[in-house]
């Protein structure tokens, strides 16, 4: 029987745009997505993409995206369909914005994979670039029931079971665990694959499927935050230089101990 494969992808501002264009709007407490700079596909959540696809090039699968918000640019989020995912998921809700939420996120996503009656792997992304928390993953694999490994740099599925190689300090260990089951990549997987001009084509006439909140069907009590974010800044970073001299080397090296232990720092 085919491997039924579901991504779960983020939408996230480009975390290459240049420092001069991030900003914060302090009032609503969010990210000022710019105008110029399009969001794009978390790139761990790219690797995760891969990872399926590799399944998929080496037995009979099907791969699925799922991904949660309130506003998609769907050029952006097509990207996996291009890449050679059969088909895309999107929650979007105004009632969807809460991302900083990681449990909140992790209900959501549970929720769609529930309505889609389930899947034989769930590949996810080893955190976001956002907010880099790596909760998520971990929240959808609990709120299933689901084993779940972490830290992989290959994915295969053999005989009802999901084997990776997981990144350990030193090296990799193998893992495995009976299906169905959630595993997180990292980048050490490798570049995940380019789009093809008849990807880009066929991604263009594929409609994705859009969920609202209603079509969840989630209980209102689940959708109460329980995360609160009290303040959100970009830090302010003060650096002074001062030069110690003295007659020669080794006075200018006296000075400076002294110094130092004036300021506590030996």
């Amino acid at each position: 029987m085919p491997v039924k494969i579901a991504v779960l992808a983020k939408q996230v501002i480009d975390p290459e745009m240049p420092m001069a264009a991030f900003q914060i709007d302090a009032g609503a407490k969010r990210v000022v997505t710019p105008p110029n700079i399009p969001p794009v596909v978390n790139g761990f959540d790219e690797n995760a993409v891969e990872a399926a696809l590799q399944i998929k090039d080496a037995q009979e699968a099907s791969v699925t995206v799922i991904s949660a918000g309130s506003a998609f640019a769907l050029d952006v989020m097509k990207k996996p369909l291009s890449m050679g995912a059969d088909e895309l998921v999107l929650l979007q809700d105004d009632a969807f914005a809460n991302t900083v939420d990681s449990f909140f996120t992790a209900q959501l996503l549970a929720a769609a994979v529930r309505k889609l009656e389930g899947f034989d792997l769930i590949i996810c992304g080893r955190q976001a670039s956002d907010w880099d928390n790596a909760q998520v993953p971990l929240g959808v694999a609990e709120l299933l029931g689901l084993s779940c490994i972490a830290l992989g740099k290959k994915v295969d599925v053999r005989e009802g079971q999901v084997v990776m190689e997981r990144l350990i300090p030193d090296g990799y260990e193998v893992v495995e665990a009976p299906l169905p089951a959630l595993v997180t990549v990292s980048n050490e997987l490798g570049q995940p694959r380019y789009p093809t001009l008849r990807g880009i084509m066929a991604a263009t006439r594929k409609r994705p499927t859009i969920w609202s909140v209603a079509d969840l069907g989630l209980d209102a009590g689940l959708l109460e935050p329980r995360v609160t974010l009290h303040d959100l800044f970009v830090p302010v970073r003060n650096a002074e230089c001062e030069i110690i001299e003295g007659d020669d080397e080794a006075d200018a090296g006296r000075k400076l101990a002294l110094r130092l232990r004036e300021d506590k720092f030996i």
